[in-house]
């Protein structure tokens, strides 16, 4: 049975690998390209979350101030004072670790809608700060002349370079988030989820499990950021407010907790979506809202549930026509 469930997983793996391969040639125009870019890093942070909230059980309504933070961090550090921009993004990425472990450590000893009080005002915190510190960050105008992405000699400056550096960093997230969570650490994420007091009976470090998943969840975060700014080369606080933390759980949510294919359907769905919308621009918000709400009360284990039921049903349906048919031929 372990060897059929990891031939699963292979698999799956080979199937998103060749979706990330194929997908470029068959949009029709460069536009959908970066749709995918966006929605490529908004599935590394849609992972990185539902490590957090759909696997640990632990809630954050502040995520975007990390991503925000290893954004304006990188940036700054690469445009400003002149840093590689490996460097600036080493920086950027441990300074957003660091900060999670120091804002995670006590903040993760409340629970429930408490924990979530706590996350949201660390989040409009750094908004704040991005705000208004002006001589550094710019303010409310944001921060321009951020170089691009250049990394051991290899510099994307084409949309489908960026496509495949971002997705391969999906595909490396993807793997290590799901071998975590088939280890033993994953087994200990999943019984905190289930009860803390449980799973502290039974030996496992409550707080140390918590306080890993949730820096973890911020190192992806951060990785995020730092591709974010180097793409788009500006970078500006109303990216990384409040409603964007609330859209980064909703993708959990409507994706699938505790599923990461479904941080990836997720993350796809609500970044495109709204393109889609355009075209009924006078009625995108009513319904966009309708769709999120009907997805809630029909699909409540999330797209990544629903698609596999339907897998399910077309296997069987399958097996059903064609297994008659080879029968009879049989005959």
């Amino acid at each position: 049975m372990e060897g059929v469930f990891k031939n699963r997983r292979l698999w799956g793996l080979a199937a998103l690998l060749g979706s990330i391969l194929a997908t470029p040639s068959l949009l029709p125009n460069e536009y959908y390209l970066t749709v995918l870019i966006v929605g490529g890093l908004n599935t590394i942070l849609a992972i990185g979350l539902n490590l957090l909230l759909g696997y640990a059980g632990q809630i954050s309504l502040g995520h975007a101030a990390f991503f925000g933070l290893a954004a304006y961090t990188s940036g700054i550090l690469t445009a400003t004072h002149g840093w590689p921009v490996a460097a600036g993004a080493a920086a950027a990425i441990f300074l957003v670790g660091i900060i999670a472990y120091v804002i995670g450590k006590p903040t993760l000893k409340l629970k429930g809608h408490y924990l979530a009080m706590g996350t949201l005002g660390f989040g409009i915190i750094i908004y704040i700060i991005l705000n208004e510190a002006t001589a550094i960050t710019g303010g409310p105008s944001g921060f321009t002349g951020i170089p691009k992405f250049a990394l051991f000699g290899f510099t994307p400056t084409r949309d489908i370079e960026f496509y495949y550096l971002i997705w391969a960093t999906v595909f490396a997230v993807f793997v290590i988030s799901q071998n975590i969570m088939h280890s033993r650490q994953g087994r200990a994420l999943r019984a905190i989820h289930t009860s803390e007091a449980g799973a502290s009976v039974l030996g496992i470090n409550v707080a140390g499990y918590k306080l890993f998943v949730f820096v973890l969840s911020a190192v992806f975060a951060a990785i995020a950021g730092v591709l974010y700014a180097h793409y788009i080369t500006f970078v500006s606080p109303g990216s990384f407010g409040f409603s964007f933390s609330v859209l980064l759980v909703t993708m959990v949510v409507l994706g699938g907790m505790a599923s990461l294919w479904g941080s990836i359907f997720g993350a796809l769905f609500l970044t495109a979506l709204p393109e889609f919308l355009r075209a009924v621009e006078n009625y995108d918000i009513i319904i966009y809202g309708a769709i999120l709400v009907l997805c809630m009360i029909f699909l409540p284990g999330g797209l990544a549930e629903a698609l596999h039921r339907l897998a399910k049903l077309a296997g069987s349906l399958y097996g059903l026509v064609f297994g008659k048919n080879g029968g009879g031929a049989r005959k």
